[in-house]
């Protein structure tokens, strides 16, 4: 994630003998505790998610101003029903352990008391607020027993404390597995069954059993909520089938996540994460309608472009981006399909099929009148349907929202029809 400005894209991998290399130097030795027999106090609502077919669309909340936009609580769209709130911060005592300090100055004078009221309206309406533990520049060390017993004592105390449903795991500089494993599982023996633990890895994480993120997904399979990949600021990476893939496609994203599927996570645990919007990210950003297709490719096998999967896998965890603050500067775009690409299932209006050959030319405009109606941001528009936006009528090719015609690029939504 960003924490004030966009990062970088990470080197581009090819996954040769370099990234040997890399694995051997990361790789942990994972070991997995039973819970201790505690009692189980349950800080989550007693009211189930209001999720979209069982879904999550998770979303993180700035708690910061990196020049998007700053928002309370209480503005985050219904849509999103799983709020990761980013970031806590290091205990100023407990090693390995965290703190909660909201950034009220920043954030118009937000006071802590209208940010507790607002944690437990979100969950009165049956969503869920965890707290998001890392970032880019935030890091907390959890390699020893100690530190794996403050982190968990410290994540629950903030559960209690602030309402919190869980915790989020997004350390990008490095984890140990094992003893995040003890913590985690520490922390679930305290919350309780009801405990939400996301994690939100780099898309190297997951590139080999060796990586620390694999290794974690795979200790606590059996309380783990959803694994949200980061699919921006990658580069290239190598899918599933062996093939290396670019980022910012939906055939990146599918078979990336193929890798979750198939490493022995249910499809309820694999989540996509993607920026709401370019300047979220270094690199990486995907249309709406294109993480549309890559959801469709997963879920029925549809829309898909040279990868595709060997079987299909049923409706999947969700999708989280980074973040509502973002969406928010684009008219909560992200939100808006995507939630009712969750709530429609596969489909959802988009092709079924890629394009089989490009264009050779361009369309050459006609000038004439604009007499289609002006493109409007929060209106939903099928395929056929024609617009008027910058002195240009526009036709859609399939569903969509929020995208903004002559933007798109040459096989995005909109279709140049005429000049006027």
């Amino acid at each position: 994630m960003n924490r004030h400005r966009a990062r970088t894209p990470r080197a581009k991998a090819l996954l040769a003998g370099a990234f040997a290399a890399l694995t051997a130097a990361l790789a942990i030795g994972a070991t997995q505790l039973s819970p201790a027999s505690t009692e189980v106090h349950n800080v989550a609502n007693e009211e189930s998610a209001a999720q979209q077919n069982g879904q999550w669309l998770t979303g993180y909340w700035h708690n910061f101003d990196n020049g998007s936009t700053v928002m309370p609580l209480s503005a985050i769209p219904s849509e999103y029903n799983l709020v990761a709130v980013a970031f806590a911060d290091n205990h100023p005592s407990l090693d390995g352990g965290i703190t909660f300090n909201l950034a009220g100055g920043e954030l118009g004078g937000y006071t802590d008391a209208q940010f507790r009221a607002d944690i437990a309206a979100i969950q009165a309406e049956g969503r869920k607020v965890i707290i998001s533990v890392g970032g880019e520049l935030g890091n907390v060390i959890v390699s020893n027993p100690t530190q794996a017993r403050n982190f968990a004592d410290t994540t629950y105390a903030l559960m209690r404390d602030y309402g919190f449903d869980g915790v989020d795991i997004d350390l990008e500089h490095g984890i140990n597995a094992q003893y995040l494993t003890d913590a985690l599982r520490d922390l679930h023996g305290q919350a309780g069954d009801d405990l939400i633990i996301a994690m939100a890895p780099q898309t190297i994480d997951f590139q080999a059993p060796s990586m620390g993120y694999y290794q974690l997904a795979s200790n606590i399979s059996d309380i783990l909520t959803i694994v949200n990949m980061q699919y921006y600021n990658s580069g290239t990476m190598m899918g599933c089938d062996q093939k290396v893939y670019a980022q910012g496609t939906p055939d990146f994203v599918a078979a990336l996540a193929c890798i979750q599927l198939e490493m022995g996570l249910e499809p309820s645990q694999v989540g996509l994460g993607l920026p709401a919007v370019p300047s979220a990210a270094g690199g990486g950003y995907m249309a709406p309608s294109q993480i549309v297709r890559a959801l469709d490719c997963l879920e029925a096998g549809t829309n898909c472009g040279s990868f595709s999967p060997d079987t299909p896998y049923g409706p999947i965890g969700g999708v989280m981006t980074w973040s509502i603050n973002w969406d928010a500067t684009n008219g909560y775009a992200f939100a808006n399909t995507v939630s009712d690409r969750l709530a429609s299932g596969p489909g959802g209006g988009v092709p079924t099929d890629p394009p089989t050959e490009q264009p050779t030319e361009q369309p050459t405009p006609d000038p004439g009148d604009c007499t289609a109606p002006a493109w409007k941001s929060g209106d939903v528009y099928t395929g056929g349907n024609v617009v008027s936006h910058n002195g240009s009528e526009w036709r859609a090719q399939w569903w969509t929202r929020g995208e903004e015609p002559g933007t798109t690029g040459e096989w995005g939504v909109w279709r140049l029809v005429a000049a006027c």
